[in-house]
């Protein structure tokens, strides 16, 4: 089984960063990208960033372009999320998802909040 855990949510100023960790364990081999989500109440989900699981390939919604960056610690099977410029649209639970070929596994969601 595979386990995903987030943490780094907070509440932040405009302009101000903040860096996602999701951190995954269990049965990952086999994995071939590691993506992260955000849902902001009354809105669907929507796509925001994600890494291929060598971290060789990443993508990004344009809403994020230039602002967030996806990486990936091959080390610890952990991919990070480095929101700078946050603007208060970016308020939102983001999710991680880990895919494989076959499955595919959401983390429990961290809380972010951009407020002055």
């Amino acid at each position: 089984q595979v386990q995903l855990v987030e943490s780094g949510g907070d509440l932040v100023q405009p302009g101000g960063s903040l860096r996602l960790s999701c951190a995954t364990s269990g049965r990952t081999f086999g994995s071939y990208a590691v993506s992260w989500f955000r849902q902001a109440p009354g809105k669907e989900r929507e796509f925001v960033a994600g890494i291929s699981w060598s971290g060789g390939t990443t993508v990004y919604a344009d809403s994020v372009k230039g602002r967030f960056t996806i990486s990936k610690d091959n080390a610890k099977n952990s991919v990070s999320l480095q929101m700078n410029g946050l603007k208060p649209e970016d308020t939102a639970v983001y999710y991680c998802k880990l895919s494989q070929r076959r499955s595919y596994f959401w983390g429990q969601g961290t809380q972010v909040t951009v407020s002055s």
